[in-house]
């Protein structure tokens, strides 16, 4: 098991339900699959416009994971409508 954390930036277009459904996928998921250590939401501004949008709601979560499945949910992320950016790295012991 590694040690992993995760930032996926949503649109700041989708109303609050929907941006609570699109995360908590996210976050059945990671729990599937390893545990969830934090997580942290907050809507933003963001540095510069992704898909003319100039706002964006960052959820950063920290996760135990399996080494394998952290290039299943960039997978995941990638194919999930809403998600405008997302990165996954992984913490050093």
């Amino acid at each position: 098991m590694a040690k992993y954390e995760t930032m996926l930036i949503t649109s700041a277009a989708l109303d609050e339900e929907a941006t609570a459904a699109l995360v908590g996928k996210f976050k059945t998921l990671i729990e599937a699959n390893g545990t969830i250590d934090s997580i942290d939401e907050g809507k933003r501004r963001l540095a510069y416009p992704i898909n003319d949008e100039e706002e964006g709601v960052y959820t950063v979560i920290n996760f135990t994971a399996d080494p394998s499945f952290p290039a299943e949910l960039d997978r995941v992320y990638k194919i999930t409508e809403g998600v405008m950016r997302s990165l996954i790295v992984a913490h050093e012991e």
